[in-house]
């Protein structure tokens, strides 16, 4: 049940953990159609540990869903329980409408790509990807078709008959990708794919992905630590904590409106305020720095003092010490301002101000305690 917003301007009601809204580009299914993924009440142990504490998600057809979360949240538990190489304790798993909880993986209608690609060294690279098709006992000039065919949607052309001891990681990931589409599976995981490439490598292939995605039509599901990688290739997002789910929603839903403490700490930087035993939470990109005399022009604000200097180029990050009580990150594109003039300003009074929509009220999550005590 939503809350009453205090008066410095916080939504209406508190956000909920939701499904929320695909985006723009996320196909709805047809009335009707089972979702390509469906898990419910899931529970994974191992030992002591709780790895995946009961949780329900769906995955539309044809969408790109991403499972994000830091070490030990239980994403990727959760995507080999969906591959069948881990089986809940509880719950179901199903693909396509189909129970598939206690089905082996070569039953189901998925593929898996891992972060370390697991090519065969002394095959070539055509050979790599057919074997599946091999192992299928496809035709040789239909499994050759296909290879050629998966190979140049990966812009591989032409590279058929090197070993993978002669590509680059980033090469030999498409590999694997091209090896994994070309089975035409129903649902595609990928276990961090790009984890081991480097930070312009990794930004290139983002873009691939998302392009290949699109083009073959296949349902993709995607695990990630990597907020931004998330945000920019997912339809949909799953935040996990501590084995659970805190958030589901569209990159921007998860962005601008977090339903939790953790959800708006781990997804960005975001600072959580609290005013009258109420707490939200404001993006530093949100936040103004007002000039002397500037009129406010229906902005909340707090007046506050310039503690911290931090110029990163592009940038300037401030952080500001609050006269009401607690301390924001405020953010400013250095459109005419130089270093010395950004640092100059460490000690000064400010007054700053965000729009009251900007202001997001959060519940407590349900794992803060668990979180503080780490």
């Amino acid at each position: 049940m939503g809350v009453r917003a205090p008066s410095y301007g916080v939504e209406q009601t508190t956000p909920t953990i939701t499904e929320g809204r695909p985006g723009p580009q996320a196909p709805l299914e047809p009335h009707g159609e089972a979702p390509d993924v469906r898990l419910a009440g899931v529970r994974k142990t191992f030992g002591e540990v709780v790895a995946v504490d009961r949780v329900d998600l769906e995955v539309r057809r044809g969408e790109f869903f991403t499972l994000l979360g830091p070490s030990g949240s239980g994403k990727t538990t959760t995507l080999r329980m969906i591959a069948g190489f881990e089986e809940p304790d509880e719950g179901t798993v199903e693909i396509a409408g189909r129970d598939v909880t206690g089905v082996p993986p070569y039953e189901r209608e998925v593929n898996t790509v891992f972060q370390d690609y697991a090519l065969f060294p002394h095959m070539t690279v055509a050979e790599n990807v057919e074997y599946g098709m091999r192992v299928r006992k496809v035709a040789k000039g239909e499994r050759r078709r296909r290879a050629r065919e998966a190979l140049a949607m990966v812009r591989l052309e032409g590279f058929e008959e090197r070993k993978p001891g002669e590509l680059s990681g980033g090469q030999r990931q498409r590999v694997a990708l091209a090896r994994a589409i070309v089975n035409r599976p129903r649902v595609l995981l990928l276990d961090e794919p790009l984890g081991a490439l480097d930070l312009k490598l990794r930004e290139q292939m983002q873009v691939e992905l998302k392009r290949i995605q699109h083009e073959v039509g296949i349902t993709f599901v995607y695990v990630t630590h990597d907020q931004e990688e998330a945000l920019t290739m997912s339809d949909r997002i799953a935040v996990f904590n501590a084995g659970h789910v805190e958030q589901v929603g569209s990159p921007a839903e998860v962005y601008e409106a977090p339903a939790t403490p953790f959800v708006s700490g781990f997804v960005g930087f975001s600072n959580v305020i609290e005013r009258d035993g109420r707490r939200f939470t404001v993006r530093p990109e949100k936040i103004q720095i007002l000039e002397p005399g500037e009129a406010s022009n229906g902005l909340h604000t707090e007046r506050g003092r310039i503690e911290d200097v931090a110029y990163a180029g592009m940038i300037t990050r401030y952080l500001v010490v609050l006269d009401r009580g607690g301390e924001l990150q405020v953010v400013r594109q250095n459109l005419e301002r130089s270093s010395a003039e950004a640092l100059a300003e460490s000690g000064r009074e400010v007054t700053v101000g965000w729009r009251p929509e900007h202001a997001v009220a959060v519940a407590d999550g349900r794992h803060d305690e668990e979180e503080e005590t780490r």
